[in-house]
Formats: C-alpha cells, sequence, structure tokens
C-alpha cells in the first residue's frame, strides 16, 4: 500500500514531495521508447518551423506529446491514478510551454 492511498480525498490532486511536471518532463526526454517515438518527430517538426521562420505553434507540435508523455508517465512508475488525477490543466499548458521553449534553444544553438 502507497502512502497516498491512506490519505485519497477525491477531487484533489495528488501532493508528491518534488515536482511531477519536471519529473515528467525529464522522463519524456530520457526515455528511449518515448524519445524515438513522440519526442523527437515533434522536436524535428519544431526544427522546421525555426529552419523556415514559421510561427511556432507550441501546442500543436507539442500538445499530443504531452497528453501521451503524462500518460505513459502515470502508467510506468504505477501512480496508480490516470493523468487526469495527477496533472492539471495548467500542469499540461506549463509542460508544453517548457519543452518548446527549450528545444527551441537548443535548436538555436545548433544542437539538433
Amino acid at each position: 500500500m502507497k502512502i497516498n492511498e491512506l490519505d485519497d480525498r477525491p477531487g484533489e490532486p495528488i501532493k508528491f514531495n518534488f515536482d511531477p511536471c519536471d519529473d515528467a518532463v525529464v522522463f519524456m526526454r530520457n526515455d528511449p521508447m518515448f524519445y524515438r517515438r513522440k519526442y523527437y518527430p515533434a522536436v524535428q517538426q519544431l526544427k522546421d518551423a525555426v529552419k523556415n521562420k514559421k510561427r511556432i505553434d507550441a501546442e500543436g507540435i507539442f500538445g499530443s506529446v504531452v497528453d501521451s508523455g503524462m500518460n505513459t508517465y502515470c502508467k510506468k512508475f504505477k501512480l496508480g491514478k490516470p493523468s487526469s488525477e495527477v496533472f492539471t490543466m495548467e500542469d499540461r499548458t506549463r509542460m508544453v510551454g517548457q519543452i518548446c521553449s527549450e528545444e527551441t534553444e537548443n535548436i538555436t544553438n545548433g544542437e539538433y
């Protein structure tokens, strides 16, 4: 039994002693299968937009990646809750923005 199962209040987000958003972003970048199948293709799409000086649509490029990443993260680490109970919409928006800005900086620095 997990400690959060003892004090489970319906409707309240799970409290962690770490930032699950940052942890999920690190997971998305470091899990080989997730990176290869989801993350890297989105980064390449971002790279094309930067290269062609097009408007960057962070939600369009990374929205589905973050959705999939949150679900995979919750399943892989057996949190016992669906991603909708672990992450809020604000968390999702923050992760999309964080990934997009960090990867845009990496692209402009020539890392991809």
